[in-house]
């Protein structure tokens, strides 16, 4: 059974050891919490490839003591070139899901990293980007050891990847997906993180690697060219916010479902539920989230192009309505068309109690499948949730910002202190943080216990079609049966599925002193000292 981590100085989690050591490290030289971020970042771009890369998205969250927190959206938009007209000139009624087609928006993440570092700037971080970077440069030119997840998730999609531009040369091993513990090499990302930590991470976007960057493009298919690299910037602005239960909650604003996560944990908080993991409580938590994703799914996506205020959802009003349509005993219909997803969350915290929640993902596993030639980056293919119905809220347009599961979410207590959670998995997440966030919150469980307990997820996460409702098998078999005979289309799955995600928090206490948690489903650790 793990234990929450616990120190004064500086902590990291991660879902892969080696990104929360190398964040663990840049704060033993003295980095801050971005700086600690930017390197577990990167890191984790190496160490879980199937998960995330410098050709993904990613979103940040930042607390600076006695400061309102600072998100940071790091979404690229859709490329010139990428309308409707595009799709359906090629004979193409949907978006494809993999391939060159399917690498149609602008990787936003390294320019994320880029505007933290500005925040960092401004609190007198000075470390230079290549120590930063270092440890993602070791890993990708000696290589890693081959985890379950990235073994098992090659074999289960190749069928679907293997003919993508670049995806078979990159991350097959003699032809065959690599088995678990095999040496896992990327010397051409290691030459391309050398090369922005050499020229800097404007590079990316509009220097000598955005050139080499939008040929790769070209040459493999995709409509991305170098004027959207040269277009895109990180956008630095405030997040949302929703009170529950005493306690200010934040995540960020759409396109990500971020409004998703704070209405769920709204909503739970005016069910007055008193017991943890029993019937009512998951029960509730299902049924508040059915309420809240038909509002997600009706109004989120790029908020150019929404009529309505994300905050109008927020209101006291607004949650109660949502609250007051919970029946207690019965499961509404389910379900809607759901979203996917794909992702990893980290969260850092330095001595001086600065903390950053984050997450970066490429969508669904491997992304496109679409790994550029020159520089070995992998392309997210988040632009498939966008419609080619152009009655759709949501359809393509160029330029236009997808939507987006992910989201970090930070929450600054009644009492006095700050928490960084998340997680990956799609439609999961803001389940995931609701059912963390309200175990150890809401209901008192010691951290690590919160992200250990059992889970539940409505809907889709990993690229499943499957929309019902899985049940992790540790559940008292009690609950799983009202739960049946309340109407719920119930899959019950082994302990620990990894469909389930890899979540993890940081809470800081008014005395300095953090608490860190992992999770047993993935690869990672607390690193702390």
């Amino acid at each position: 059974m793990l234990q929450t981590a616990q120190s004064y100085r500086g902590m990291v989690t991660a879902p892969h050891h080696l990104a929360a050591r190398a964040g663990q490290r840049v704060l033993e030289d003295g980095g801050n919490a971005i700086e600690a971020m930017v390197a577990a970042a990167s890191t984790i771009a190496i160490v879980y490839p199937h998960m995330n890369a410098l050709g993904g998205d990613n979103f940040w969250l930042i607390h600076t003591p006695g400061m309102p927190p600072v998100g940071i959206d790091a979404c690229g938009g859709a490329a010139a070139a990428a309308d409707i007209d595009y799709y359906k000139s090629r004979g193409l009624d949907a978006i494809p899901s993999r391939g060159a087609d399917a690498a149609l928006t602008v990787a936003g993440a390294v320019s994320g990293w880029q505007e933290a570092l500005r925040v960092s700037a401004e609190w007198g971080g000075s470390l230079p980007l290549a120590r930063l970077l270092e440890d993602a440069v070791f890993y990708a030119g000696d290589g890693i050891a081959v985890t379950n997840t990235q073994a098992d998730n090659t074999q289960a999609k190749l069928p679907e990847l293997k003919d993508a531009p670049g995806f078979a040369a990159t991350y097959l091993i003699d032809g065959k997906p690599p088995v678990r513990g095999a040496r896992f090499k990327q010397p051409r990302m290691a030459t391309t993180l050398k090369h922005l930590a050499t020229h800097g991470i404007d590079d990316f976007y509009r220097g000598a690697l955005a050139k080499a960057i939008a040929a790769d493009l070209s040459r493999a298919g995709s409509p991305v060219a170098l004027e959207d690299l040269q277009r895109h910037k990180a956008l630095r602005l405030p997040p949302l916010s929703v009170q529950a239960g005493g306690h200010s909650i934040y995540n960020m604003p759409p396109p990500t479902q971020g409004l998703a996560s704070l209405m769920l944990l709204g909503v739970y908080a005016r069910l007055g539920i008193a017991e943890v993991d029993g019937f009512d409580y998951v029960h509730g938590l299902v049924e508040a989230t059915k309420g809240v994703f038909r509002i997600r799914d009706r109004y989120v996506t790029d908020p150019d192009y929404m009529a309505d205020d994300p905050a109008t959802f927020l209101t006291d009003a607004a949650l109660h309505a949502i609250a007051d349509h919970v029946d207690r005993t019965a499961a509404a219909p389910w379900p809607d068309k759901p979203p996917g997803g794909d992702t990893v969350w980290l969260s850092a915290a330095d001595g001086e109690g600065r903390m950053v929640s984050f997450i970066q993902s490429i969508y669904w596993e491997f992304g496109s499948g679409t790994v550029l030639d020159e520089t070995g980056i992998t392309w997210q293919n988040r632009g498939t949730s966008f419609s080619l119905d152009p009655a759709h809220h949501n359809h393509l347009r160029p330029h236009r910002r997808p939507f987006h599961t992910i989201q970090p979410a930070l929450a600054q207590l009644g009492d006095g202190r700050v928490m960084a959670y998340g997680t990956m998995g799609g439609e999961g997440q803001p389940q995931t943080q609701a059912m963390v966030f309200s175990r150890h919150v809401l209901h008192g469980q010691e951290l690590q216990q919160a992200v250990t307990a059992p889970r539940w997820l409505l809907g889709r996460t990993w690229g499943a079609e499957t929309a019902n409702l899985r049940i992790e098998s540790r559940f008292d078999p009690s609950v799983i049966d009202r739960m049946r005979a309340a109407g719920h289309d119930l899959e019950v799955v082994g302990p620990f599925d990894e469909v389930m995600g890899h979540a993890g928090a940081i809470v800081r206490h008014p005395d300095g002193r953090m608490e860190g948690a992992a999770d047993p489903r993935g690869d990672g650790c607390v690193a702390a000292f």
